[in-house]
C-alpha cells in the first residue's frame, strides 16, 4: 500500500486559518455522494444473502470510478490495492470490489433500479430553488435530447449488443442511449436526466431504434415529473406526425427542427404565404451584437405535411448575418403560438438544443469522463449500467457547478475542468482526507508549495 501524507497540527491550522465559508448544506460533494448511497442500499441485490461485497459498495465503488475520472476499471482496482483510504471515507465503502468482482455484481442489475439516485439530486436542484435559474420560456424549462453511441467494436459483442455490416464486410457492434438534458440559452450547465438504452433487448434479434428509445424515454420521463412545465427540443429527425402526436399526449410542448429536404411541403406553404401576404416577416439586431442581423418570419396553424393534414403546427424560419456577409439558416416547427414578441425565445431556445450535443456529449466523451471507453460489456447490462453512472457522476458535478461556491472557486483556481480533475485526483492520492470538501478547500484555497511539504507528514 503507497504511504499516503496525513495533514499535521500545522497543517490543520493553517486550514483553520483559511475563510470558513460555509458550504450550502444539500447541494455539495459530500451531501450528494451520501444521498447517492442512501438510494444505492435500497436497491434489492439478487444475490445470496451471504455476498461478501454488498451491492452498495459495488455501486458506490463504480460511482467513485466516474467521479474521479479513471480511464479504466484495471486504474481503479490500482487505485484499490494503492490508496484505499478516501475511497473509505469519502464514498463510505466498506469493501471494495476488485475490476472482476464489480463486473460480476453490476452486470445483471436491472437498469430502471438506478433511476431513484437521479430523482433525489433533481430534487435536491429543485429544494434549494437553484433549478429556477434554467426556466426561459414562460416559466418552461428546456429539455434537449438526441441520441449517441457507447459502444462499439468488431470483434467483442453480447446479445444486448445491436450490429451492422461495414463497408469492409465486418459487423460492428454498437449500443447507445436517447440521452436528454435541461438546458438553457444563457446557462453553461446542463442538467442531465436518465437516459434510455438503445439496445437490443432480451431474446431478440432486431436492432432497437432512436425514435422508440425517445418513445420510452418521454413516457418515464413524464411518470416520474407528471406536472413539470417541459419544452422538448430536439433535431429535424423528431420532427415527424407520430412523435409529436406522442408528445402532445403526454403534455409535453415542443421546438423541433425542420429541413427542407424533410418538410418541402412546410417551406412550399411559407413561399405561399410570403406571396400572399399571411407570413410575418420582420429583422432584428442585438444591441450585445450589433454587426450580426438576425431575420425572421413565420406563419401559425399549418399542416405538417400532405399525410398529416390534421396536424397543425407553426413554423419558424430563420436567418443570421455576420458583418461578413456569411449566413447560418435555422428552421423550426413547435405548438407554442409565434409572435412577433416571443419569435426571438424560440429561436434561442431552438438553437439551445445543440447543448446536448456540445455541453453533454462532447464533455462526457472530450472532458475526462471517458464516454466511449469500454469499462466492461459484460452478458448483460454492464455496458449500460456504467454509462448510466458515468452519467450521474456528470450529473452531481453539473449541480456542484451551478450550486457549490467551493467547486466554482476549485474550477477557477485550476483554470479548466481537466486540470481540476487531475487535481482531485493528485490530493486524493496523496494526502489522507476526511471529505470531498476537504479536498477542493485545499485546491481552492491551499497553501503554498514549501509550507504544504512542511505542514505534511508521511
Amino acid at each position: 500500500m503507497r504511504p499516503q501524507k496525513i495533514y499535521s497540527a500545522e497543517a490543520n491550522r493553517q486550514l483553520a486559518a483559511q475563510p470558513k465559508r460555509d458550504v450550502r448544506k444539500h447541494l455539495n460533494a459530500d451531501a450528494l455522494i451520501k444521498l447517492m448511497r442512501e438510494d444505492f442500499r435500497k436497491i434489492p441485490d439478487h444475490r445470496a444473502d451471504n455476498a461478501k461485497i454488498s451491492l452498495d459498495d459495488a455501486l458506490m465503488s463504480a460511482l467513485a470510478l466516474f467521479q474521479l475520472k479513471d480511464p479504466s476499471l484495471l486504474a481503479f482496482d490500482k487505485r484499490r490495492r494503492g490508496e484505499p483510504e478516501n475511497l473509505h471515507t469519502i464514498w463510505g465503502i466498506t469493501d471494495i470490489p476488485c475490476d472482476s468482482q464489480m463486473r460480476e455484481i453490476l452486470d445483471p442489475l436491472e437498469l430502471s433500479s438506478l433511476r431513484a439516485p437521479f430523482r433525489s439530486a433533481f430534487r435536491q436542484l429543485q429544494r434549494g430553488k437553484d433549478f429556477e435559474k434554467m426556466a426561459f420560456l414562460d416559466g418552461h424549462y428546456l429539455l434537449s435530447g438526441d441520441g449517441t453511441g457507447f459502444y462499439s467494436s468488431e470483434k467483442v459483442s453480447s446479445d444486448y449488443c445491436m450490429g451492422k455490416k461495414n463497408k469492409n464486410g465486418k459487423t460492428l457492434y454498437y449500443q447507445q442511449m436517447y440521452a436528454a438534458a435541461f438546458v438553457h440559452p444563457d446557462h453553461k450547465e446542463v442538467i442531465p436526466v436518465f437516459p434510455e438504452m438503445i439496445t437490443r433487448k432480451d431474446g431478440t434479434k432486431k436492432n432497437d431504434s432512436e425514435r422508440n428509445a425517445a418513445g420510452r424515454f418521454f413516457e418515464e420521463f413524464r411518470r416520474e415529473h407528471p406536472h413539470l412545465k417541459v419544452i422538448v427540443v430536439e433535431d429535424g429527425l423528431s420532427s415527424n406526425g407520430p412523435h409529436i402526436r406522442d408528445l402532445r399526449k403526454l403534455d409535453l410542448r415542443f421546438i423541433l427542427g425542420a429541413k427542407p429536404g424533410d418538410h418541402q411541403f412546410l417551406f412550399d406553404r411559407m413561399e405561399e404565404a410570403v406571396a400572399n401576404g399571411q407570413a410575418t416577416e420582420f429583422e432584428y439586431t442585438d444591441p450585445d451584437e450589433p454587426e450580426k442581423i438576425h431575420y425572421f418570419r413565420f406563419i401559425n396553424q399549418v399542416p405538417l405535411n400532405r399525410s398529416n393534414q390534421d396536424l397543425l403546427v407553426n413554423f419558424l424560419e430563420y436567418w443570421q448575418v455576420d458583418k461578413h456577409g456569411k449566413i447560418i439558416k435555422f428552421s423550426w416547427v413547435t405548438d407554442l403560438a409565434i409572435t412577433r414578441e416571443n419569435a426571438v425565445k424560440i429561436m434561442q431556445a431552438g438553437r439551445a438544443r445543440w447543448k446536448i450535443e456540445n455541453e453533454t456529449f462532447n464533455t462526457l466523451k472530450n472532458q475526462g469522463y471517458n464516454l466511449g471507453h469500454n469499462y466492461g460489456l459484460g452478458e448483460k447490462n454492464l455496458s449500460a449500467v456504467f454509462t448510466i453512472l458515468m452519467m450521474l457522476a456528470f450529473l452531481l458535478d453539473q449541480i456542484q457547478q451551478m450550486s457549490c461556491w467551493l467547486f466554482q472557486e476549485a474550477w477557477k483556481k485550476e483554470e479548466s475542468k481537466r486540470c481540476l480533475w487531475e487535481s482531485i485526483r493528485s490530493f486524493f492520492r496523496n494526502y489522507r482526507v476526511d471529505s470531498m470538501e476537504t479536498i477542493l478547500r485545499a485546491i481552492a484555497h491551499g497553501f503554498e508549495r514549501r509550507e504544504l511539504k512542511e505542514a505534511c507528514i508521511t
